[in-house]
């Protein structure tokens, strides 16, 4: 399959560059795969979506403020995006401001000095501290927004805007951005119509948002992101999925976790790492609901969420929407694919 099957035209002033002041104001395209038909609501209007005894599935993961400016001994700076985290004190990150041929460098986060070893693509970053050096990020990290956000005044509100109501565990480099639009008291209203809201856990790395680069899509290999789900949270899905209930994942990051544990009828490690990569053609196992954003041409998100509605649904409805003049990508507004 080529890539650039998944092109499309985005018109200049699409890309939203700040969230809704009200989340769950955003807009909502509806697209019915079994009627084949489009509707256009506000996300607050979820709810005339959802059934009782449905299980919609969260991705309860924390962003972290994961970009660090570091400076040389020659006083050059260096812009580096943690990806992964090795241990208390290492990282797998990006690095920006390094020439090609220098394999490892001495550089200073604030005071703290910390040595980048080049690995393969990425680098390795070792921070000279003698505490957790979560400390070092939290401390001078700033939020690690994508770059086709450009306005200058970014951290003012991302820390608290760029994060779901009920993140709640620290290690994604970047939004589980479906979820953005919930707010506690549209939880409260889904929880209070006898939804089943189930937590679980994928840190989103760089296997979610690097592009793909390979023209035959199948070639793509994903980079590993680490999911955690406790076996009570798996029940509820198994039971749900069993009595004939509805499994809404909200965000391709829960969809992945979900179907890398139930590609094996449920059966894989609770906790581990994924390198699931789902495009057209993939027979899903156990979600039968998505809720989306409007992702990045050539993007891992757009490929799932393509194999999910269907390649040229998937596009009409992204027509569709770019006539309304919706939002694009991650504080853009949001899909459900029924």
């Amino acid at each position: 399959m080529n890539i650039e099957e998944f092109d499309y035209f985005l018109p200049e002033g699409y890309i939203a560059q700040f969230p809704e002041k009200d989340r769950a104001s955003s807009r909502l395209l509806v697209y019915h795969r079994e009627r084949d038909s489009i509707e256009h609501r506000y996300f607050r209007d979820i709810t005339d979506y959802l059934h009782e005894g449905d299980i919609l599935v969260l991705n309860d993961s924390k962003v972290i403020p994961a970009r660090l400016i570091a400076k040389k001994e020659t006083g050059g700076v260096v812009n580096i995006t943690l990806t992964e985290r090795i241990d208390k004190k290492r990282w797998w990150c990006i690095a920006r401001g390094i020439k090609a041929n220098i394999k490892n460098i001495t550089v200073r986060v604030s005071d703290v000095e910390a040595y980048l070893e080049k690995n393969g693509s990425f680098f390795i970053i070792d921070f000279a501290y003698n505490g957790d050096s979560m400390e070092i990020v939290e401390r001078f990290g700033m939020m690690p927004l994508p770059p086709y956000i450009k306005r200058k005044e970014k951290d003012s509100i991302d820390y608290d805007m760029y994060q779901t109501v009920y993140a709640e565990h620290k290690g994604s480099v970047a939004a589980p951005t479906a979820g953005l639009h919930f707010t506690e008291d549209l939880l409260n209203k889904i929880h209070q119509l006898g939804i089943h809201i189930v937590k679980i856990t994928l840190h989103i790395g760089v296997g979610t948002f690097l592009l793909i680069k390979k023209k035959n899509i199948e070639e793509h290999k994903m980079h590993r992101e680490y999911y955690k789900v406790s076996p009570h949270a798996i029940d509820i899905i198994k039971n749900g999925k069993k009595q004939g209930k509805r499994i809404i994942a909200c965000g391709t990051s829960s969809v992945r976790t979900l179907e890398s544990i139930f590609s094996f009828n449920g059966d894989q490690p609770f906790e581990g790492y994924t390198d699931i990569f789902i495009y057209p053609g993939y027979k899903f196992k156990i979600v039968d609901a998505l809720i989306t954003n409007f992702h990045l041409p050539r993007s891992t998100p757009l490929m799932l969420a393509a194999a999910f509605a269907g390649k040229d649904n998937l596009m009409k409805c992204y027509r569709e929407a770019i006539e309304k003049k919706y939002r694009f990508y991650s504080y853009g507004d949001a899909m459900f694919i029924l």
